[in-house]
This record gives C-alpha cells, structure tokens and sequence, in this order.
C-alpha cells in the first residue's frame, strides 16, 4: 500500500472524528488517543463511524470487528480499514 493512500485514509478519518469531536466539545486528539476514553466516540457514534468507513473506503465491517480494539484510535481504524481494503483485492 502506498504511503499516500495511508495518509488519505488518515486525513479522511480525522476529518470525520473530528466532526463528532467537536459536537461533544473536545477541540483536540491524537492520532494514538483513545477516542472512547477522551469522550469522542460513544455508542451512537459507532454506528456514524461504521457507516462512514463502509461509505467512503468501500469496505464492509462485520458485527464481530465492532470493538474496542479495531476503533480505539484514529491508527487503529486506519489499520482496520487498510486490511480490510488489501483483502478486498
């Protein structure tokens, strides 16, 4: 994977969060920042989230990727969505 994609990925990602950061009034994070420990993501959001990811990257995220571990962070859901895409080819 090239490194610009990766970098679309993120920008594209912080951009969406960044949204939903700034209706729960938090003006700042991290890419490596827990975004359920910080406030920005909470279980309705989740769901804005899977549904950008599957829209804009056009990839399809299961109930069982769903969790704490794959959408922790702005990394962690590059991560997700970069596998996803490469098992996709």
């Amino acid at each position: 994977m090239a490194v610009e994609q990766s970098d679309t990925i993120k920008s594209q990602l912080r951009e969406f969060i960044q949204e939903i950061a700034d209706t729960k009034g938090v003006s700042s994070f991290t890419d490596q920042e827990s975004l359920t420990e910080n406030g920005v993501i909470d279980s309705l959001s989740i769901f804005r989230l899977v549904s950008f990811l599957e829209e804009r990257f056009g990839v399809r995220i299961g109930d069982e990727e769903i969790n704490y571990d794959n959408l922790q962070s702005v990394e962690t859901i590059e991560q997700l969505v970069v596998s996803k895409q490469s098992r996709a080819r």
